[in-house]
């Protein structure tokens, strides 16, 4: 599996990226799929302190062990939590970030994190303050980079300007195309990576896409409608060729464009991600299959948060 440069830092990541939220806490499990993972190839593994809890960093720290010099590592911050409550409020303050980093190495038992993002951001927030943050971190060199999630566009354009991101995680798939208006060129334009996630669209880009979208596109999805959802799997079914699977065409219609490092898959068993990486990774995507996938469905646009 190709490795490419994350931004404009030395870290090479994986053309796939695993999703660690839904791994569950079962730690023979995790122990397992994290293996599978490397053994396809796949080196970056993504987390965040919110998802259940800390618990999911933790089993991740179990799971490096004896193989952290194998695995890129990414988690988020912003979520201040209280685990014994499951409460948690948006706390992107510098006083936040450098303890939570602090507590997220201690759950990953490791002693830096390769990627630290932000978990998400607003333009009411104190945004130099959280950029502050991040730059002591990896002053410390207890983090080696750092970016955001997010889906704003406004956001995503402060941190470009006034920051030294070296990537940006925004949902991305060939149902959800608004990053093609303005982020993707933006980010590449500034030599930073983008990681997109949701490239399967909650499974109704995937294998099984005509039983998820009857179980989650009843009501559609973004400006899509049930109909039209189901209109455009029977038409990219038919772009298949023999050896290829609907989760190929996905993942390998986000990895097209050149701004994008890495898709971002989750998964819940060894059997989803063996449908994410079972397939010939050296065969690209033609030119005419690309454009054929964007003539099947359409360049949607954001209604909030466009760029200034």
């Amino acid at each position: 599996m190709n490795k490419t440069k994350l931004g404009k830092s030395d870290i090479l990541i994986s053309e796939l990226t695993l999703g660690c939220m839904s791994l569950g806490t079962e730690q023979s499990k995790v122990d397992r799929m994290i293996d599978y993972a490397i053994d396809s190839g796949i080196n970056h593994f993504d987390t965040a302190d919110l998802y259940d809890f800390g618990a999911n960093e933790e089993v991740i720290g179990k799971a490096m062990k004896g193989k952290r010099n194998q695995i890129i590592l990414t988690t988020k911050v912003g979520n201040h939590f209280n685990r014994a409550t499951k409460d948690w409020f948006w706390d992107p303050s510098k006083k936040y970030i450098l303890e939570a980093a602090k507590d997220s190495l201690r759950r990953l038992n490791t002693d830096y994190i390769d990627f630290y993002m932000l978990h998400g951001g607003t333009l009411e927030d104190p945004i130099s303050e959280t950029i502050e943050a991040f730059e002591q971190l990896k002053k410390e060199g207890l983090i080696r980079a750092y970016g955001i999630s997010s889906i704003r566009p406004n956001v995503i354009q402060e941190f470009v300007k006034h920051s030294s991101i070296d990537g940006v995680m925004t949902q991305y798939s060939l149902l959800d195309r608004r990053p093609e208006e303005e982020v993707l060129d933006l980010l590449r334009s500034n030599n930073i990576s983008v990681l997109s996630r949701g490239p399967l669209a909650k499974g109704m880009l995937s294998n099984h896409a005509e039983k998820l979208i009857d179980m989650k596109g009843k009501d559609g999805y973004l400006d899509y409608s049930y109909e039209e959802l189901k209109s455009i799997n029977t038409e990219l079914s038919g772009l298949i060729q023999d050896n290829e699977s609907m989760n190929e065409l996905a993942l390998k219609y986000v990895q097209k464009h050149p701004a994008v490092t890495s898709a971002v898959f989750g998964a819940s068993s060894l059997e989803q991600i063996r449908e994410n990486t079972d397939f010939d990774h050296s065969k690209l995507l033609t030119d005419q299959t690309y454009e054929q996938m964007k003539r099947i469905t359409h360049a949607n646009q954001y209604e909030k948060h466009r760029l200034e």
